[in-house]
């Protein structure tokens, strides 16, 4: 296994040398600071993934019905986890959006917490609060989330196989034609994107403009969202066409600053597909993703950034 890694990082490493050497007009200093910044964020996204509450630690997720929600080993949960929890944890209680943690028949189990306190009867705050409410029994971390109008729990263990069983990421090799200038197009007001999810529901978000570039001798158009609205960046949901071979098929997702002049006035923007990434669903069955809008879908390749992570 650490072979395999150090070759990984060595053929990474050659690549990025090999691209230096051959910048053309670009200045080396500049492309060699690109990449040694793009190589760490790269080594920084695999520990990400790998942190004890990453996304490799999902082991379940379970959705809430209106009443009374049990859950713990025991089949009889409505949420049902899988492992050394007990056979009941405690009961979440959804009532026209308010939720409420109540204990189960025997009691709250004596190690289970809330916020690092005792378990207590006490009112629930989901993960688009600004103080979600955590449960922590043993390994095992809970929290509810609020997809649309929605609520389930979702269920975190240190010792996930997923977690355990970690075998890195696959990349494509650096490449400075897949960092591109984009032009900035506003729009005033933004849109609302109807996005799909991997739920088979649709979430509205603010798409403040699009991002129009040249890529191949292509002028093509990316229409990025705002996941709140006090995001620090944009979040483009796109698929181009190595969905079909060497990246996630459902399609990748690319983090970028917002433009020079704002999000609110013509400017430019960069777009580093070096830095496209899987979305979490690629990883775990236990991730609700949203998935590229159809303007959004490339019907040209961008053989850049992470590559699929299963075969």
């Amino acid at each position: 296994m650490k072979r395999r890694f150090l070759l990984a990082a060595a053929f990474v490493l050659a690549a990025m040398l090999t691209l230096v050497a051959g910048s053309g007009g670009q200045n080396s200093d500049d492309q060699s600071s690109w990449q040694r910044d793009l190589l760490a964020w790269r080594a920084q996204r695999a520990t990400n993934l790998q942190a004890p509450e990453g996304w490799l630690s999902l082991i379940a997720l379970g959705w809430l019905k209106e009443g009374d929600n049990g859950f713990g080993s025991a089949e009889d949960n409505r949420v049902q986890i899988a492992g050394k929890a007990p056979a009941h944890i405690a009961v979440v209680r959804l009532e026209k959006g308010a939720l409420r943690l109540l204990p189960p028949t025997e009691g709250f189990p004596k190690d289970l917490r809330v916020d690092g306190q005792p378990a207590k009867e006490q009112a629930l705050l989901a993960d688009d609060a600004d103080k979600p409410s955590k449960l922590t029994i043993g390994t095992l971390t809970i929290i509810v989330i609020h997809r649309d109008d929605q609520f389930a729990l979702r269920v975190k263990d240190l010792q996930a196989p997923t977690r355990a069983g970690f075998h890195g990421l696959r990349w494509y090799a650096p490449n400075a034609a897949y960092r591109v200038h984009a032009r900035w197009i506003p729009y005033n007001p933004p849109k609302v994107l109807d996005i799909p999810t991997v739920l088979g529901t649709t979430t509205h978000l603010p798409a403040p403009g699009a991002a129009e570039f040249t890529l191949d001798g292509k002028v093509l158009r990316l229409e990025p969202v705002l996941e709140d609205p006090k995001s620090t960046d944009l979040f483009f949901i796109l698929r181009d066409a190595t969905s079909k071979t060497t990246t996630y098929g459902a399609g990748r997702f690319l983090y970028t600053e917002l433009p020079d002049h704002g999000v609110s006035q013509p400017g430019e923007v960069w777009l580093d597909f070096n830095r496209l990434v899987n979305p979490p669903c690629a990883f775990t069955a236990y991730a609700t993703c949203p998935l590229p809008p159809t303007q959004n879908r490339l019907s040209v390749a961008i053989p850049a950034g992470e590559q699929r992570y299963h075969d």
